[in-house]
């Protein structure tokens, strides 16, 4: 038989060009969320009880389909737990970030995530770009300018202290504050609250739930949503509850994707990082 004797350096070459492919091999898609059944879904990021559950990292895909497209990778990660009470999902959602954006202001992008599944729970999945016709899916939004809710209802006084303001009608002497005539006049210089556009206030739970069937399709639902965020050393860390999809059961499982929006990098509507489907389970401990 013929050996062949290969220098030592030529060795430790190879080896070295062997060790530096795994370093850097393309991570493995996640495997699944597994959600942790519990009595009672806590709303508080730090809860005790979220470190009962297994955290999933998932990554995140740039969103090039679209207009507008985003073609430079932000977050780049964003971790998963969850837990299942039997009747609601409750998922904590944390990644990095290293600047804060929840001011409101003209030419400001705010801070984001979301939570997508598919409104029914069948044998063909919805395109994880929200959804597609007669394939639709549920989203729900939390955006970190909402923590400032308070702020936004007390007028642009509140969001720009300095600002100069000649005359606002609906501010007159003359009309009393609560008055009919004064909230009238209010709603006449606010068309949206006017016309009944539900995403034109900031939502009561902190959450916003939505239906699409693709890109550009987004109707809003009135559902019991409702989403708490809290501010880390490294980003942010939300913690978002809401119903599953029509037909699910432990036993079915289903699926679930994710969005992330870094207003820093002026992220806003579509232009986002988003995560493929990942699988979803109910496990006990």
């Amino acid at each position: 038989m013929l050996k062949l004797r290969l220098p030592l350096t030529l060795l430790v070459g190879a080896a070295a060009i062997v060790g530096g492919c795994r370093r850097h091999a393309v991570a493995p898609p996640p495997q699944e969320i597994q959600a942790l059944l519990v009595k009672e879904l806590p709303t508080d990021p730090t809860d005790s009880v979220w470190r009962q559950t297994r955290e999933l990292r998932i990554p995140l895909l740039l969103q090039d389909l679209v207009e507008p497209r985003l073609l430079q990778p932000s977050t780049s990660y964003v971790a998963v737990r969850a837990l299942y009470d039997g009747r609601r999902f409750a998922f904590r959602l944390e990644w990095e970030d290293a600047t804060e954006n929840a001011d409101p202001g003209i030419a400001t992008f705010s801070d984001a995530c979301a939570v997508q599944l598919p409104q029914k729970v069948e044998a063909v999945l919805p395109a994880p770009q929200m959804g597609e016709k007669g394939h639709p899916v549920e989203i729900t939004l939390w955006k970190a300018v909402w923590k400032k809710g308070p702020l936004l209802e007390k007028g642009i006084q509140a969001v720009y202290p300095n600002a100069a303001v000649d005359h606002y009608p609906f501010q007159a002497a003359s009309l009393v504050p609560g008055a009919t005539a004064q909230q009238e006049m209010a709603l006449r210089y606010s068309p949206a609250r006017r016309l009944g556009n539900d995403v034109a206030s900031v939502p009561e739970k902190g959450a916003q739930d939505i239906m699409a069937e693709g890109p550009g399709t987004i109707t809003p639902l009135q559902k019991n949503s409702q989403a708490q965020a809290v501010r880390t050393a490294q980003g942010w860390a939300v913690v978002i509850v809401r119903d599953p999809p029509a037909g699910f059961s432990p036993d079915s499982g289903t699926h679930v994707a994710f969005a992330i929006w870094d207003g820093a990098h002026q992220e806003t509507g579509s232009r986002k990082m988003r995560s493929a489907w990942v699988p979803l389970h109910i496990v006990q401990n």
